[in-house]
């Protein structure tokens, strides 16, 4: 059963313009301060649970993997955050930047007044440091930013220079999402990467309050530039199960998750009007074909493409949550303004031409009715899924029944995590139900797969125009040129079918409004609404206003 996915590459995508002045989390007027000499609020606490972490450890280190809830927003920031859900940007510790010199020169204006938690200035000054200690200690570099950055620079306490060793346009994300730490404090630290930093000295909206392994909580930085948040508290109380997490939900003890709940309205919307869900189309979740596999063929990936009945996958295993996928690659309607002209937006649905498919191609049915290849081998497949991911296990089981239906005998198999990401990279699979990593742009995810580079090009797509048509995305800061080179991705999907989507994959998401209006939905969608997609929930925090 999947929590929701966030990877790093998913985080979100630079403005495609050369130059633009970013918006103070939609203006600062948006959260109208409070005076900081407030009695204490009779405001109850935001109770939050992203979801059954199990006890916690100290961990507000913002660089490690496996840190608290709220470490990534709540109380390190970073210059930058982009919506994956909206096209929204928010400027944080940055207040405007500028692509320069051929795209290879991003150059950054600081706000101004920021302070950290101890009260001590922000200036430049701690963002080359932050960028230098990922340099001098790569294992906290995660996104690989000195792979791509030839230097940082300070002219002065309010601007910072970065120069990249070649343009990169898309890259500059992961740059301007890197959260910043002081450097009189990060300075005296010996080992960063085992550095748990339990009294964590932050710029964000938050501090640590009181820690404890069962329930940890935040109250309000005095020093916030953008004022005091109106949410008074935030406590992360400790769940073991998603059990035992969806029964508090329901019962309104806890405001805000991330839990994937197979019946939704039964067990937690019908409890009380003040329980909402917004599922958000996030990414596109696909069969991903191993390209080394000699069975995996483009007239077999393209009777596999239209075999499949999405809409019942989406209705059945994904309880109605998610939608069929376009086979553009693209996750619709967010992305719209990115499709071409005459391409397929929706993926169609024909057994029958899936057959006429593979009989044009030489392959033949033998006496038992499955295909064998033109050479004579039968054509027998296996999709691999993590086991106990029950929605996908679900949705692959109905895909292998759809596919042995038709004449290609086809199993799934599950395994742990490990093993399954193991024979991925491995190319000991012929299908996997997997993942995208995407951003607010295409070009994230397009890269990320099918890019010979890419993170995730599990399937092992190497072609020439696909680095070509992202080559030119990466390299210009014009719209225009931005669009084609994704427009020239999506023919090569159609018509090449380097891998399969299935459904558009959505972010978990529920609260509870009964203490606070103002968060993101489906008809607002200012950001995502995940608790669990940092820094984003730091943004949705600072949006909310309580309801009397």
């Amino acid at each position: 059963m999947r929590i929701g996915k966030v990877s790093l590459a998913a985080a979100a995508a630079v403005a495609t313009v050369g130059s633009i002045a970013a918006i103070g989390i939609t203006g600062a007027s948006t959260f109208a301060a409070s005076s900081r000499n407030e009695s204490r609020s009779t405001t109850p606490p935001l109770v939050m649970a992203p979801g059954p972490y199990g006890s916690y450890t100290a961990n507000f280190n913002p660089f490690s993997t496996s840190n608290n809830p709220g470490t990534d927003g709540f109380v390190y920031e970073p210059l930058f955050y982009f919506s994956t859900v909206s096209s929204n940007q928010y400027g944080l510790l940055g207040q405007s930047y500028k692509w320069t010199n051929n795209g290879k020169t991003l150059t950054v204006t600081l706000r101004q007044g920021v302070k950290w938690t101890n009260g001590s200035a922000f200036s430049s000054k701690d963002v080359v440091f932050t960028f230098d200690l990922l340099k001098k200690n790569p294992a906290l570099d995660t996104s690989g930013l000195w792979t791509k950055l030839a230097s940082v620079q300070a002219p002065n306490s309010s601007t910072v220079v970065f120069n990249f060793k070649q343009t990169d346009i898309p890259f500059g994300t992961y740059v301007l999402e890197t959260y910043i730490v002081p450097e009189s404090i990060w300075s005296k630290i010996a080992n960063p990467a085992k550095f748990l930093n339990s009294h964590p000295v932050g710029t964000g909206p938050y501090e640590l309050h009181r820690f404890t392994s069962q329930n940890y909580s935040y109250t309000p930085n005095p020093h916030y530039y953008l004022g005091k948040p109106k949410v008074p508290m935030i406590e992360f109380p400790a769940y073991d199960s998603n059990n035992a997490l969806n029964t508090a939900l329901a019962a309104g003890q806890i405001q805000w998750s991330g839990q994937f709940m197979p019946d939704i309205k039964g067990v937690y919307t019908s409890k009380s009007p003040t329980n909402h869900y917004w599922f958000a189309p996030y990414e596109v979740v696909g069969l991903f074909p191993d390209l080394k596999n000699p069975m995996m063929t483009l007239p077999v990936r393209k009777a596999v493409e239209v075999a499949l009945n999405r809409s019942l996958m989406g209705t059945h295993g994904e309880y109605g949550y998610e939608k069929p996928a376009s086979p553009t690659g693209l996750v619709l309607p967010a992305q719209k303004s990115y499709l071409a002209k005459g391409v397929a937006v929706h993926a169609t649905y024909n057994p029958k031409e899936a057959v006429k498919i593979l009989e044009s191609a030489g392959y033949k049915k033998n006496s038992s009715g499955n295909f064998v290849s033109p050479s004579g081998k039968p054509l027998t497949l296996t999709i691999q899924v993590p086991a106990g991911w029950s929605d996908w296990d679900a949705d692959c089981a109905m895909m292998a029944q759809e596919l042995s239906a038709i004449g290609i005998p086809t199993t799934v198999q599950q395994d742990s995590y490990g093993e399954y990401v193991a024979n991925l990279n491995g190319h000991k699979f012929s299908l996997a139900m997997t993942w995208t990593n995407p951003g607010p742009t295409p070009y994230y995810a397009l890269y990320n797969a099918l890019d010979s580079k890419g993170n995730w090009n599990v399937e092992g797509w190497s072609n020439g125009a696909t680095n070509r048509a992202l080559n030119q995305y990466s390299s210009t800061t014009n719209p225009a040129q931005q669009v084609k080179a994704i427009q020239t991705l999506e023919g090569i999907m159609e018509k090449d079918v380097p891998f399969i989507p299935i459904l558009d994959g959505a972010l978990w998401d529920e609260y509870n409004t009964a203490n606070y209006v103002g968060w993101p939905t489906q008809s607002h969608p200012y950001v995502t609404n995940a608790p669990y997609s940092w820094p984003a929930p730091e943004i949705v925090v600072m949006h909310l206003k309580p309801r009397h």
